[in-house]
């Protein structure tokens, strides 16, 4: 089967500012459809990489090209068409402090389309109830909060119905929880939408859960491009750069080790079994995430994910057991030496003390604040697998999946 022709694809481009070199002989492909991370330090030229893509900067050498025919080769018309479906969330979000929200959305309409007032109002509305703002359609940026600003950034880059949307440092300046909460937005409505989402990043602890594709930017090329799996067995300099800076990322949001990590722990213990041994793993799960993030919000979903992780973590961690996030919302514990037997008590202990815990308190942060109406619910799953020696330990999890049954519901107050 012949593979798909990539949406964009750069090859052998260079780019230079005076003498200094910033982009050396790039090589990558982008596909439709999939969430692509492009991450890298600091100051390593993504964004510059992601200014070639609109055309903000031309490549002193090499082609890109867009659905197989090069840039260079493109008339006016045919480069302008296709710079109209390519929308740009900035770093910043770039409101217009003077402008309402609705009047920051509709600015693209009204600048670059001959729309009608009644259908540009058509479409600025449809975005704005897609994205949840509509008690903030009046105010202006500074009225809003952090959150809703992002949120109105988005609608701003969707209004135009783009087939791709770029995003420069998304969560640039946000702590922990928020950055994930950011990033779940754009999941949610690269979902919604279908459209094809570019991210730039050097700090996201969370790029292996929203991204199909991953692409490394190290000393100005291309080192690793893939999916987030095969990163994980990269072997390169740019791993100690990078990747453990986002490890420690992932342990301060959730305590937990990253997949890495935990598959260095799970083979060391597989070492140290004889014959016979065994161990069995447990998969935790928080159903209904796009749901919650709905009806409570972003920064409340990963406040929820972020206790309820840091949660097991304490719990089974104090008995020798580690853990690891498998999806957005899905986290691995082995509980090395157990059976069964010994696993369902050691569950049943956890389900217990989880249940006396203040759970609505601990897993849904703002609660019973102003303007909260409406009620969200979390319900957490569990199972447990055997695992044996010779037990190929993603079968063993796919096992612990089927077997998941309800162990908490937790009900609290939404926002609107």
């Amino acid at each position: 089967m012949d593979a798909p022709l990539p949406l964009i694809e750069f090859k052998d481009v260079t780019k230079r500012f005076d003498s200094r070199t910033v982009l050396d002989r790039i090589n990558l492909k982008i596909y439709e459809g999939q969430v692509t991370t492009i991450i890298g330090l600091s100051g390593s030229g993504k964004s510059v990489l992601l200014k070639h893509i609109i055309g903000l900067i031309k490549p002193d050498e090499g082609t890109i090209l867009f659905q197989g025919k090069p840039l260079s080769d493109m008339n006016e018309k045919e480069s302008a068409a296709g710079l109209a479906r390519i929308s740009y969330m900035f770093q910043d979000n770039a409101l217009f402090d003077s402008m309402t929200v609705y009047d920051n959305i509709a600015l693209p309409l009204r600048e670059t389309t001959h729309m009608g007032k009644n259908e540009i109002d058509r479409r600025v509305t449809a975005r704005i109830q897609q994205t949840e703002l509509e008690d903030a359609a009046h105010k202006y940026p500074s009225e809003i909060s952090g959150g809703m600003q992002k949120r109105a950034a988005l609608a701003r880059a969707l209004v135009t119905d783009p087939r791709i949307v770029l995003f420069d440092e998304p969560t640039s300046g946000q702590d922990p929880v928020r950055k994930n909460a950011i990033l779940g937005m754009i999941a949610q409505y690269q979902r919604k939408f279908g459209f094809t989402a570019i991210l730039v990043s050097h700090e996201i602890p969370d790029v292996y859960f929203i991204s199909n594709r991953i692409l490394a930017l190290y000393d100005k090329s291309i080192v690793f491009q893939g999916s987030p799996e095969e990163l994980e067995e990269f072997d390169h300099p740019f791993k100690d750069e990078v990747i453990r800076s986002l490890e420690g990322l992932q342990v301060e949001l959730t305590g937990f080790y990253s997949k890495r990590q935990f598959k260095v722990m799970h083979h060391a213990q597989l070492a140290r079994r004889t014959n016979g041994d065994t161990y069995c793993i447990v998969v935790f799960s928080l159903a209904g995430l796009d749901a919650i993030q709905t009806s409570s919000g972003y920064v409340v979903t990963q406040e929820a994910i972020r206790n309820l992780s840091m949660y097991i973590d304490k719990h089974f961690g104090a008995i020798g057991g580690f853990s690891t996030r498998l999806q957005q919302s899905e986290f691995v514990t082995v509980l090395p030496n157990s059976d069964m037997t010994e696993a369902k008590s050691i569950l049943e202990d956890f389900i217990r003390d989880f249940q006396e815990w203040d759970i609505a308190d601990r897993l849904a942060i703002g609660r019973n604040q102003a303007g909260v109406e409406g009620c969200a619910e979390f319900v957490i799953l569990a199972g447990i697998a055997l695992g044996e020696p010779a037990a190929d330990v993603a079968s063993v999890v796919i096992a612990a999946q089927s077997q998941q049954v309800e162990i908490a519901r937790v009900r609290c107050n939404s926002r609107r």
